[in-house]
């Protein structure tokens, strides 16, 4: 399994909706349910209110083959959530 961490710091009164669009079954999730490599996401808000994601996939592989065959939806729903965070840092990209 191919496991991708982030580490989000949410715009200040904007949490809500960070939480929507990275939860789950937020905004990022459906656009990654459209590959068959996708195996879910997690949210969790630290106790210093910074966020972190854990996105699942089956490889890096398909993951790449994913981002690959959505590169315009995806550059377009990262620009469309830049309004909601101060910082996001991707802290690893690992195999479990």
């Amino acid at each position: 399994m191919h496991v991708i961490l982030w580490r989000f710091h949410a715009r200040p009164g904007r949490e809500p909706e960070f939480e929507q669009a990275y939860g789950d079954d937020g905004l990022w999730s459906q656009l990654f349910r459209r590959s068959k490599g996708y195996l879910g996401t997690a949210l969790m808000r630290g106790t210093d209110g910074t966020y972190l994601t854990i996105d699942r996939w089956t490889t890096e592989n398909a993951f790449r083959a994913f981002k690959e065959a959505e590169a315009a939806r995806y550059a377009e729903l990262d620009a469309q959530c830049e309004a909601l965070t101060i910082e996001e840092t991707m802290l690893a990209a690992v195999e479990a």
